[in-house]
């Protein structure tokens, strides 16, 4: 064979690798049209993460925000409530996040006028990893999700129970 051939033979042994490769990543997760579609202005996020053997030693937090510009000085808190709620007959939950927009902010008089972009949210939510199911959720329109995963150390620790004085009667 010429090397044009093997070039074209080896492009998709390869290909047809990444895409099996994807395929098996795509069946593994639910399919997230069993839940509902979002409701009128809000949009349906979803969290995917990669399953592991160790999905127990582990912890999503999310947060709900907006990307505003804000002073450089104050610190700030979109106001905010997620709720967890029943995917009837699955056995699964989802979130939904409603707010009104409102934000709260320290009262820091700052000395400048700087300005930054800042990623502004809700108090975060945490949640089980679970590698094998999305976490869906919903928020308004213009508002968006960033999480972070948490992983346990391997060690465990005990406990210290704590000593009590021995008191001697006289």
């Amino acid at each position: 064979m010429n090397k044009s051939i093997w070039k074209t033979l080896t492009l998709f042994v390869t290909l047809l690798g990444f895409t099996s490769i994807a395929m098996a990543q795509n069946i593994m997760k639910q399919n997230t049209d069993i839940f509902p579609a979002p409701e009128k202005g809000y949009k349906k996020l979803i969290i995917e993460v990669p399953h592991s053997s160790k999905d127990e030693n582990k912890k999503i937090e999310f947060s709900v925000g907006k990307w505003m510009e804000v002073d450089a000085c104050n610190y700030f808190n979109l106001m905010g409530e997620i709720t967890q709620k029943d995917l009837s007959g699955w056995g699964y939950n989802y979130y939904v996040f409603h707010t009104k927009g409102d934000v709260v902010s320290t009262q820091i008089g700052c000395l400048d006028n700087k300005k930054r972009n800042l990623f502004v949210t809700a108090t975060p939510t945490i949640v089980n990893y679970n590698g094998k199911l999305p976490i869906v959720i919903y928020v308004p329109e213009g508002y968006d999700v960033h999480f972070k995963i948490y992983k346990a150390e391997e060690d465990t620790y005990i406990a210290a129970e704590e000593s009590k004085p021995v008191h001697n009667k006289k």
